[in-house]
């Protein structure tokens, strides 16, 4: 590697790292400011703040990841511009694409960074984050749904809940239906049904199993029983957050899973999924223009190089809530909601690349 290349890629990570150092402290501040009276008045242990804070700071590292790396190149490319730097690297022969190659490098370090990290370190990050939040802070509010709970588990099962209670793993008004095709083949119901963790069994009150043959019913009945079903409590109504918590292995497996069960949810979780690989990806983007925006030396000096790209960063940042959110609550397609911000600006990086060169 030239020295050429070990001065913009040194610089290029130095801003990064920087800039995330710079940003979470902010980031911190501002969320302890704005809960702070929550946490007195819950008398939060201070071992949960804690740990809630180093979750936030993945969370938030991993959410902001875009941001943080287009702020990066367009300062201290911008302040190349200004020391005329880049024209003394171009005027000695070298060519702009050849410029651009320290970039690139640095842009597949961090994307590899941010695609463990997506994959594997900021879902466990997300799972304290969400319980903290929904354990201390907002205790009550309803992450999942309760009332006539009603899934598919496969294609021949069928459960129902009038009223499900996650604490307690207990639900009421319980039926488990079992089908051969369009026929009915057994149908268990009960008053209450409560999972004993202990030995991984279901106590059923006012148990009826009733078995449809040919020519007859066969009923069984009793006050209790203890048994074994074919699910697991928590699959009742998964919490809102529980893609966000799985890595991409498990995430891959609930999604097949929740689509042959018909789940309502699943462009939420196809959302997320899509998303561990489209935020890497968007580091070279964002790159590419970060370095086509700021590598001239503009009349006005940084400021209208960090104008524009704040402006463009805000742009997809939009795009990328809105079309989320659309996805997560309509029959938008996930995947074109996911890849849209990436494409169109992946078009607009080529065009301004296109005129930086010129």
């Amino acid at each position: 590697m030239k020295i050429l290349d070990w001065y913009i890629l040194k610089r290029y990570l130095g801003t990064f790292f920087t800039m995330i150092l710079l940003f979470i402290p902010i980031g911190i501040i501002v969320d302890l400011s704005e809960k702070i009276d929550n946490i007195l008045e819950h008398k939060v242990p201070f071992e949960a703040v804690v740990s809630y804070y180093l979750d936030f700071t993945v969370y938030f590292a991993n959410l902001l990841f875009p941001l943080f790396v287009f702020l990066s190149v367009i300062w201290f490319t911008s302040k190349l511009a200004n020391k005329t730097e880049i024209i003394a690297f171009l005027s000695s022969g070298v060519s702009f694409w050849r410029f651009l190659r320290p970039y690139m490098i640095g842009a597949v370090l961090i994307c590899v960074g941010a695609l463990a990290m997506g994959l594997f370190l900021a879902p466990k990050a997300s799972q304290g984050f969400n319980e903290f939040k929904y354990s201390y802070l907002k205790k009550g509010k309803k992450v999942q749904e309760t009332r006539n709970v009603y899934r598919q588990l496969n294609d021949s099962i069928f459960l129902y809940a009038n009223d499900f209670k996650p604490l307690q793993k207990k639900a009421t008004n319980f039926t488990l239906e079992y089908f051969d095709g369009n026929k009915l083949v057994t149908k268990i119901s009960a008053r209450t049904i409560t999972f004993i963790e202990k030995d991984s069994i279901y106590e059923l009150r006012d148990f009826v199993k009733r078995t449809v043959l040919e020519d007859e019913d066969i009923i069984e009945k009793a006050r209790k029983k203890d048994t074994v079903l074919p699910f697991n409590i928590d699959e009742f109504t998964p919490v809102t957050y529980v893609a966000e918590t799985l890595n991409y292995m498990q995430l891959s497996k609930f999604i097949e899973k929740e689509s042959k069960r018909g789940s309502s949810d699943i462009n939420r979780y196809k959302v997320v999924a899509y998303k561990r690989w489209s935020i890497p990806v968007s580091a070279f983007i964002l790159t590419v223009i970060g370095v086509a925006v700021s590598s001239m030396k503009r009349r006005g000096g940084m400021g209208v190089n960090l104008a524009v790209g704040i402006s463009l960063a805000f742009v997809f940042i939009f795009f990328d809530k809105v079309l989320g959110t659309m996805a997560n609550q309509s029959d938008f397609p996930p995947l074109v909601a996911v890849w849209f911000p990436n494409v169109s600006f992946g078009i607009l990086a080529i065009y301004l690349l296109y005129n930086a060169k010129r």
